[in-house]
């Protein structure tokens, strides 16, 4: 709340309250959260791309570009493989706002419909990460395609999910528009502090692909724990965070 300096009488200054200060610690954890979610982002599509026919799972232009590619030099597989996973993103997409809902104007930092979307995307990953066990690490045929579009799906739910706080800006999946507002940015004089979230999410992404990759890789039994355990961190984390307000003790009134 605002006091008064005793100095200077008319001049004013600023002492944030403890619920300004508890607000403000909340933001920074909500985007600490979306980087790891960023992290899973890239480890799926990085397992997607590598291991599970050459199609993306949440980066859906691409996929596009993909598709036309393969009907144009008449690649069945590939675009049977990118076709089923926009469609399945879409699916994602869809489940995902039926479940987290729109922003309101009385939403928490982090609404309890956030972590309930974020569920169901941990259980369709476990899915997938079972199914993925069961190949050994090596899917082929259509048990690959199967997981290619519970991964797209899943992403879909977290794309969509992560709308709900309804931060302009605030994406775990398409990072296109998030590196282009960080160059439009820094261009124009803002310093790298103004968009230092959208620089960890992007290097969140980058960290995910290469982790994810070198698993899918040279240790592909291990691959889905990338996944599982970053969204695992963040489901954790908000379960945790997201306490009830204890009552007033009516001695201290």
């Amino acid at each position: 709340m605002p006091t008064i300096n005793s100095a200077h009488p008319r001049r004013f200054r600023w002492t944030p309250t403890a619920a300004s200060r508890s607000s403000h610690q909340q933001r920074r954890w909500r985007e600490w959260m979306a980087v790891v979610l960023a992290v899973n982002s890239g480890a799926t599509d990085a397992i997607g791309f590598l291991a599970l026919g050459g199609a993306f799972t949440s980066v859906m232009t691409g996929n596009m570009v993909l598709l036309g590619v393969a009907l144009a030099g008449t690649d069945g597989a590939l675009a049977l493989h990118t076709g089923a996973a926009i469609v399945c993103f879409i699916l994602g997409c869809s489940l995902g706002t039926r479940i987290a809902g729109t922003p309101r104007p009385d939403d928490p930092v982090w609404p309890p419909a956030v972590t309930r979307a974020l569920v169901v995307e941990g259980v369709v990953l476990t899915g997938y990460a079972v199914g993925w066990w069961l190949s050994g690490g090596h899917p082929s045929g259509q048990l690959q395609l199967s997981l290619l579009v519970l991964n797209a799906l899943a992403l879909g739910i977290q794309s969509s999910t992560v709308q709900r706080f309804g931060v302009a800006g605030l994406s775990t999946t398409y990072l296109t528009g998030t590196l282009t507002t960080v160059i439009a940015r820094l261009t124009s004089g803002h310093r790298l502090r103004d968009v230092t979230q959208s620089v960890l999410t992007l290097l969140g992404l980058i960290a995910g692909a290469a982790l994810g990759g070198l698993l899918a890789v040279r240790a592909p039994v291990w691959a889905p724990l990338m996944q599982l355990g970053s969204l695992g961190i963040v489901l954790a984390a908000a379960v945790a965070a997201i306490q009830p307000e204890p009552d007033r003790d009516l001695s201290d009134r």
